[in-house]
């Protein structure tokens, strides 16, 4: 009987011991294979990122960018708007984001203008990554399920550059505020230019694209905007250049463009501030030299220099007795460095280093 019960308590501790040790192995494959399914999580996760990019156009998403992290698809498609401006390609709003009581800039694309989202995305996230103290961040990119496309950019209340120079106010001829306007500019373009591993063509400079901050910090918008639109729509926005006269001569097809292009409309945003004047073209012949430029260079021939310059210019600034403080020597120099820029022949234009140099110098 004794030797019968010492049986049965060996058994018992066998077998516990054995349910011990299969337990155990349990564990150790359970974790084992929780590790594989986070680790599959992971990748399940990053390829549905990728999907996601690949899907846009079909359920509708929103890539944020540096300043916009906390923004929402419903921040953005609820936000009461303001239109502040049109194009043939599409819609500028001033929106107000209800959530967080900010404000905006929505630029809506419309889907006959633009390509595919999923041939777009490299593009979009190369531009969402720029950053520069003279050039307008892109904060967000929305894409909607009918193919409907939003860029998202701080809202600059003082407005553009363009309304600036025609309201005329006693500023915008102010030699110091043209300085560093001017200067500002070129900075944002030497960056597109020369500060990334492939150079940016703006494609649509003007005055209408530069926006002013405070103390007329100037923050040019737009850049690389083409590189969104489809071969029909970016050649209506070289039509518009055009008319407006901020077309270089020697471009037919917007893919032609290219730096030197860029250097010829920032030329005439240097006499636009330099004269107050617009760059309006002679709508019969928009293949031709600027208005402005060709007027100017038959102000020189005329020797009409008065005509080169606003005269207020050369007012003294701090209490406006008349006294000339502005030697005009700088005043022409400047006048010349902008001419240079809009030489009908694209050799003959200074590079965008070379400009921010004489803009320092002068």
């Amino acid at each position: 009987m004794e030797n019968s019960q010492k049986l049965v308590l060996i058994v018992t501790l066998s077998f516990s011991f054995v349910i011990l040790i299969v337990l155990g192995m349990i564990c150790v494959y359970r974790r084992k294979g929780s590790k594989k399914d986070e680790s599959w999580d992971k990748e399940a996760s990053f390829e549905h990122k990728e999907k996601s990019v690949q899907e846009m156009e079909i359920n509708g998403d929103l890539v944020r960018f540096d300043g916009g992290e906390d923004l929402t698809c419903v921040d953005i498609l609820d936000a009461p708007g303001e239109v502040i401006g049109k194009s043939s390609y599409g819609t500028l709003y001033r929106a107000n984001l209800v959530r967080n009581d900010s404000v905006v800039c929505l630029r809506f694309l419309r889907p006959t203008c633009t390509e595919k989202v999923q041939d777009l995305m490299h593009v979009v996230q190369l531009l969402g990554s720029i950053r520069h103290p003279n050039l307008v961040p892109i904060c967000g990119f929305y894409s909607g399920t009918r193919g409907e496309k939003l860029l998202v950019h701080p809202f600059y209340g003082r407005g553009n550059l363009a309304q600036f120079i025609k309201d005329g106010k006693d500023e915008c001829h102010k030699w110091t505020i043209i300085s560093r306007i001017s200067m500002g500019i070129a900075r944002g373009l030497d960056y597109l230019h020369t500060g990334l591993q492939k150079p940016i063509v703006h494609g649509n400079l003007k005055s209408k694209n530069i926006l002013l901050g405070q103390n007329h910090q100037p923050f040019v918008s737009d850049f690389g905007l083409h590189a969104l639109l489809n071969p029909s729509a970016t050649q209506e926005m070289l039509e518009q250049a055009a008319i407006e006269g901020y077309k270089a001569p020697e471009l037919i097809k917007m893919e032609d463009m290219n730096e030197l292009t860029d250097i010829y409309n920032l030329g005439l945003i240097l006499l636009e501030l330099l004269t107050g004047k617009e760059p309006v073209n002679n709508k019969a012949n928009p293949d031709q030299d600027s208005y402005l430029a060709t007027s100017l260079r038959n102000a020189i021939l005329d020797h009409r220099i008065s005509d080169l310059y606003h005269p207020d210019i050369l007012l003294d600034e701090n209490n406006g007795d008349g006294s000339l403080i502005i030697n005009e020597d700088r005043v022409l120099g400047f006048f010349r460095l902008a001419m240079a820029c809009c030489s009908p022949s694209p050799s003959l234009r200074p590079n965008i280093k070379q400009i921010c140099m004489k803009l320092e110098g002068i």
